[in-house]
């Protein structure tokens, strides 16, 4: 059955990405925590689609601890090889491992005092970014942000990673005209 709702083309293939676009894409996020778990939800999307994260982020959630930082960062050998034979989960080593660092890099620079939420967020300016023409895949904004995060100890946070964090929590505004869902407004 067709949603009346006229939304963005990418989110009417699905209904669970339907719900996605109607009720979080594109939302501004402003907790550091949940931030840091969409950027490594992220991270396990390359090279797949969304649906797939979608689908697993229940798992994913309970691998690694409600993406509690501070849990995450004591993952060690045993935690990354009961991942690897969880079948709810992307079994990526590298991306397991990845996160895992990441805990630790987001921990870092909380202990430096870094807000994670602050630094994104200032990165894009401090409030959305309305987008006009075609939808890119990453920005030069995205390519800044994801040599930050490198240059912090991050991994897996590519540029178009770090466009895919963006437009997730309502950094960037990239709904597409006629979309039911209205501008963000700083």
């Amino acid at each position: 059955m067709k949603s009346s709702k006229e939304r963005c083309a990418w989110a009417s293939s699905d209904p669970m990405l339907g719900a996605y676009h109607d009720e979080e894409w594109g939302v501004p996020e402003h907790d550091s925590r949940a931030l840091w778990e969409k950027l490594m939800l992220d991270g396990f999307q390359a090279g797949l689609s969304w649906t797939i994260i979608l689908r697993k982020r229940d798992a994913f959630r309970k691998a690694f601890r409600g993406f509690d930082p501070v849990k995450v960062s004591k993952l060690g050998e045993a935690d990354v090889t009961r991942m690897l034979a969880d079948p709810g989960i992307v079994r990526s080593r590298a991306k397991i491992e990845a996160t895992i660092g990441n805990a630790r890099a987001y921990l870092a620079m909380k202990a430096a005092g870094e807000d994670f939420a602050t630094f994104v967020w200032t990165m894009a300016g401090g409030a959305p970014i309305q987008t006009v023409g075609p939808r890119p895949t990453k920005s030069a904004l995205s390519e800044e942000m994801s040599k930050a995060l490198k240059k912090r100890g991050f991994k897996f946070v590519g540029p178009t990673t770090a466009y895919a964090l963006m437009q997730a929590t309502g950094m960037v505004d990239d709904h597409l005209a006629g979309c039911f869902v209205p501008p963000i407004t700083p």
